[in-house]
């Protein structure tokens, strides 16, 4: 047995555990770039030389800065390709890239799969949610790329993100000043940032305005109609049931209205709610839906031009924006018709 790999199977991933080296440092040997020193382009060289190695293009490109393509790398889980938020990141990041004759890779990952850096010239990792080894290892290659829905603190990394904690007290504030005074809220997984940070913007907001935090008005959701149902139902047996509820998706707010119409609690006459998203669904029911926008993909399309940017030489000054979110008034929310 010679160890040799036949031809039409070699990789440059072959070549780099050969010489003990990574995949951007084989990228720029082959490429000819003299940021490698003597040793580690011997060693690329005799890899090289063993298994009869071509290159791809994408090597080629990764190693020149010239890649076309974009990795779009989000965090799996039930009913992605039903989110809104998923399907707004995709609209964006495909908008972005038509425009820019782009190439976009779709990757759906658990935090152990990752994706191949030779395949892409820059990533987007639509949060960190798992996969916070993918982000760091794509930093250690100084691979182009940026987070989005998520700001980062603790990496040195690029984001773009949303003010999560201002959304909820926004929302909040709103109820507050029609009245209301018995508020209950419906959490995001509070694993996420978005959860974490919309319930505290809820939790300020009622410090702010001298308001009791109760524990039975709080219900710990996941963003999923599912548990959106558990919580009115819980909510709406309560002794002292709230006059309002704040839900941190819009697909949450859409249930809880779903489960007060078949419990004839008007909506907003007896129940107010407000949402999260501004999810086109939230527009076409029986009230319209007051809800809080997020520039979803406002985000998703800058992330694609800050790469883009870097991609080509443009830009090498970092990004780290946080975007504001927005009240949308509609039908669903109205001053308490009881204290």
């Amino acid at each position: 047995m010679s160890g040799k790999l036949p031809p039409q199977k070699i990789s440059i991933e072959d070549v780099a555990k050969r010489a003990k080296v990574s995949i951007s440092t084989v990228s720029r040997v082959i490429n000819n770039l003299p940021t490698v020193s003597k040793k580690n382009q011997a060693r690329v060289e005799e890899a090289v030389a063993h298994f009869k190695y071509r290159p791809n293009v994408s090597a080629q490109r990764l190693a020149s800065g010239y890649n076309s393509a974009i990795g779009l790398v989000m965090p799996g889980y039930p009913g992605i390709f039903y989110s809104f938020y998923a399907i707004e990141i995709i609209r964006g990041t495909g908008h972005a890239c038509e425009t820019l004759k782009l190439d976009l890779l779709f990757h759906i990952t658990n935090g152990s799969n990752f994706l191949n850096p030779n395949t892409v010239g820059g990533i987007i990792f639509a949060d960190i949610i798992e996969n916070r080894r993918e982000v760091e290892a794509a930093l250690e290659l100084r691979m182009p790329c940026i987070v989005i829905n998520n700001v980062v603190k603790d990496l040195d990394v690029n984001y773009i993100g949303v003010d999560n904690m201002l959304g909820g007290k926004i929302a909040t504030e709103y109820l507050i000043h029609l009245g209301h005074k018995r508020i209950a809220t419906v959490t995001g997984n509070l694993q996420t940032q978005a959860g974490f940070q919309r319930l505290k913007g809820f939790k300020e907001a009622l410090e702010k305005n001298k308001l009791p935090l109760r524990e039975e008005y709080i219900y710990q959701g996941d963003y999923s109609r599912r548990c959106a149902r558990v919580a009115a139902e819980k909510f709406l047996s309560l002794p002292e049931p709230p006059t309002a509820i704040f839900a941190a998706s819009d697909e949450m707010a859409l249930e809880i209205i779903a489960v007060a119409n078949e419990k004839n609690v008007k909506i907003p006459k007896e129940l107010s709610i407000i949402g999260y998203d501004d999810n086109p669904a939230a527009i076409y029911g029986a009230v319209g839906l007051t809800t809080i926008k997020q520039p979803l993909f406002q985000m998703a399309e800058d992330a694609i031009k800050y790469l883009h940017a870097v991609v080509t030489g443009k830009r090498k000054t970092p990004v780290k924006d946080v975007l504001k979110p927005q009240l949308i008034i509609r039908e669903s929310c109205a001053a308490p018709s009881r204290s």
